[in-house]
Formats: structure tokens, C-alpha cells, sequence
């Protein structure tokens, strides 16, 4: 393995200062899922850029999912899984279910993994100060999944304020009952940031991004501007589980975000090298 030099390491850190300078003060919201929260290395290098962007001023929440860990302790409890038109049908076994994994022990080992890192992070759920409320999705019957109404971000400046990076599992609270609520994660993270008023929206996954043609990675697409979504969804170009990740970004862009990016958390340090570099390796969309 060659061994790089001071001069390249140096080279590394200027061509990122106009990209930090950028970003400095500025709020970036990432949704953090797919295989990275599986992989051990993917995992560690997750954590470490998130520690980074906090290090050098960037205001960064990190919300996540757990999808396989809900699963795995579905199938442990003999408890049916299923789901419609993409979101998990949730009874009132399945939200205690989802309620101890995110919020319990999926959060804090994401907030454990930051701080022996030596960042500071703390975990949140949506219950929490009424961090995080929301209504039943009525339009299919879903049992208690929500969608987020409201995002309480005094809580969330108070944090980032003082260089803390909030960690939040997606379980709301329904406003007006005080059930707890399952909802998406990569909306509740579209809604976060649009709360915030966030300079980004990052979404994780297990793709490369927008890609013309799934077999061809040379089909890339890196930069489409937001009026041309609906078209790429018209000609089948986004389908399947890439129109709910497009429509999140819609809604964070229609919500004042000024880019939000599709990258592939398969990459190790994905995050810093769509953030820091001009290439980039997802789809922005701006």
C-alpha cells in the first residue's frame, strides 16, 4: 500500500478549507441508514465524519433508521411483519417493539460510538420534549405510523449552539393523544431540516444515487435541478424505493433547504467526500 505523503495530506486539507469555510455555522442534516449502520467499518467512518463536520463548525444532526435491528427483534418475538405500499404496518406490539430499538438500543449506541470518539452527541427521540410531533397517517391503513407536523427546534438550537450533535431515532409523538408514532426516517429528516432551516439535506442509502440506468454506474447523475424531478419520475428513471428518497427531497427543497443529496453510504467517509471535494460521488439536487 503506498504511503501518502505530508505534501498530499496537506493538499487534502486546503482543497477542503473553501468547502468548510463554506459551511462553518451553517446546518447540515443527515439521514443515517442502509448498510452503513450494519458494516463495522462503514459504520466507524460515519461516525468519524459527523465527528469532523462538528469539529470544524458545522451544525450536524444525524437522524437515523434500524429497519434490519426492528427485524431481527420482530422475528426474535414471533411477531408478524408486514408492510404496505413501503411503510411497516405498526400494531400496538410492533411500536413497543420499535420504541425499545430505535429509541433504546439502535440511538445510544450511535451516541456511544461519537463520544468514545471523542465528539459529543446526545440521543433523542421525537417523545422527548415533544421533539417531534406528529399525525396518523389515514390515507392507508397503517396502524400507528404518523407523519411529522411539527419539529420543535429550540431544543435542537439549544444543542447545536454548544457543539453537541443531536442524534434522533424517528418515533413522534400524535398530537392531541400522546400515542407514540413510527414514522419514516428519511422524512422525518426532510422535515428536520426544513425546520431548521438546514443549508443541507444528506440522505444515506445503498445506491450510488439518480442513475439513468440501474446496470450502468457511468449513468450516474450528479447534479439535477429540482424542476426536472418529476420528469425523471414520469419515464420511470426514479421508481421503486427511490421515489419515497426523491420525494423527501422535494419536500426539504420546496421547504427552503438549498441542496440535498442522494449519496452512497457504502463508501467509506461518503459523507466528506460529497460535502468537501467538487467531484462529489452522489446525486445533488439543488
Amino acid at each position: 500500500m503506498r504511503i501518502i505523503t505530508n505534501n498530499e495530506r496537506a493538499d487534502v486539507l486546503v482543497h477542503a478549507l473553501p468547502y468548510i469555510q463554506r459551511f462553518q455555522g451553517k446546518t447540515i442534516v443527515v439521514k443515517y441508514g442502509g448498510s452503513a449502520m450494519i458494516n463495522g467499518e462503514l459504520k466507524a467512518a460515519v461516525i468519524q465524519d459527523v465527528i469532523l463536520m462538528a469539529c470544524v463548525g458545522i451544525r450536524t444532526v444525524l437522524v437515523h433508521g434500524g429497519g434490519p435491528e426492528i427485524e431481527a427483534m420482530l422475528k426474535r418475538t414471533g411477531t408478524e411483519s408486514r408492510f404496505v405500499n413501503g411503510l411497516r404496518y405498526t400494531d400496538e406490539e410492533t411500536m413497543e417493539i420499535v420504541q425499545m430499538v430505535l429509541c433504546g438500543k439502535v440511538n445510544k449506541n450511535i451516541v456511544s460510538l461519537i463520544q468514545m470518539q471523542g465528539g459529543r452527541a446526545l440521543g433523542l427521540c421525537g417523545i422527548d420534549g415533544s421533539l417531534l410531533k406528529a399525525i396518523r397517517i389515514t390515507d392507508h391503513d397503517l396502524g400507528l405510523v404518523g407523519d411529522i407536523e411539527s419539529v420543535d427546534t429550540k431544543s435542537l438550537d439549544t444543542l447545536l449552539d454548544s457543539g453537541i450533535i443531536p442524534v434522533i431515532s424517528s418515533v413522534a409523538v400524535e398530537d392531541g393523544t400522546g400515542n407514540s408514532l413510527n414514522v419514516n426516517a428519511d422524512s422525518a429528516a426532510a422535515k428536520i431540516a426544513v425546520a431548521l432551516k438546514a443549508e443541507k439535506l444528506v440522505l444515506m442509502t445503498d445506491v450510488q444515487g439518480i442513475m439513468r440506468d440501474m446496470e450502468d454506474p457511468a449513468s450516474l447523475i450528479k447534479v439535477i435541478p429540482r424542476s426536472e424531478l418529476d420528469a425523471l419520475k414520469k419515464d420511470n428513471v426514479v421508481s421503486k424505493g427511490m421515489i419515497p428518497k426523491v420525494d423527501c427531497c422535494i419536500t426539504a427543497i420546496g421547504g427552503g433547504v438549498k441542496r440535498t443529496h442522494i449519496i452512497d453510504g457504502r463508501l467509506l467517509h461518503a459523507i466528506l467526500i460529497e460535502l468537501f471535494t467538487d467531484e462529489g460521488i452522489g446525486t445533488m439536487i439543488e
